[in-house]
This record gives structure tokens, C-alpha cells and sequence, in this order.
């Protein structure tokens, strides 16, 4: 859509360091990056959730993060690369692949103490709570 920044980018009519395109799909830096790296893999087509992207297009943007993470490896010498949806900025659906250079460069901040290396684990639910919250998440 014309109001879509991600579909902007899509169309050529606002520019991205383009990382890697075909029909489909386009990754390309993120602006603000949580590690040297970081890039985005969004559909071309205007989906706003991920749980809206048809299954073979999910799956093209996953192997395309998969591709690009063992480059990463490579080039960053990093362990692992995190692969997430967030959706929170653009109503586009989109996965970040960021290069893990610490282990919390992807945690949340509401378990991460003053100290970056020290994290707090986040509360365990009983048993009972367990099984009702999986009957229901049950497909």
C-alpha cells in the first residue's frame, strides 16, 4: 500500500541496502540494527502479521533468514543467529536476523537486570497452569 514504509521499500520507491530480492521477497539492512548485521525478510506482497503470510511464503522468508544467518556465521564468527517476528513498528510482516554476538542481544529488557550478563528468569507457571494454557494453544 502507499502509506506501507515496507511496501515503499518493495517497490524500489524508497531505498534499502538491498541484501537479497527475488519475486517474492526482499532482506535489506534494518536502520536501527541491534548488532552489524542485522538485517529484515519481509514479503513483497502487504501482509500485516505473520500469521497472515501463506505457508509457502512464510517459508521462503525462513529459508531465505536461513541462507543469510550461515553467511552471518561466517563473516561475524558468531555462534548463533536469532531469527523473530516482531511486527511492532511497521504493519508489515517481517523477521529480523540479527548475529547473537551476546547471549541477550535479543532478550527482553523486562528480565535483563542493571547488569547485561545477569538475567532474571522469568517466573515459572505450575503444572495445572501448563496443561490448561496448552488444551487451549492445541490445534
Amino acid at each position: 500500500t502507499d502509506n506501507c514504509l515496507f511496501c515503499r521499500i518493495a517497490s524500489g520507491d524508497l531505498p534499502a541496502h538491498r541484501i537479497y530480492e527475488d519475486d517474492h521477497i526482499l532482506a535489506f539492512l534494518d536502520l536501527h540494527p541491534i548488532r552489524v548485521g542485522h538485517l529484515l525478510v519481509i514479503p513483497k506482497a502487504h501482509h500485516v502479521w505473520f500469521e497472515d503470510l501463506p505457508e509457502d511464503l512464510a517459508t521462503r522468508i525462513t529459508s531465505c533468514a536461513q541462507r543469510l544467518a550461515k553467511r552471518m556465521k561466517v563473516l561475524y564468527k558468531v555462534e548463533r543467529v536469532a531469527m523473530f517476528y516482531t511486527g511492532i513498528h511497521v504493519p508489515h510482516a517481517h523477521a529480523h536476523v540479527v548475529p547473537m554476538h551476546h547471549v541477550h542481544d535479543v532478550t527482553s529488557q523486562a528480565y535483563l537486570s542493571e547488569d547485561p550478563d545477569r538475567y532474571a528468569t522469568p517466573p515459572q507457571l505450575t503444572a495445572f497452569e501448563m496443561e490448561r494454557i496448552a488444551l487451549q494453544l492445541r490445534i
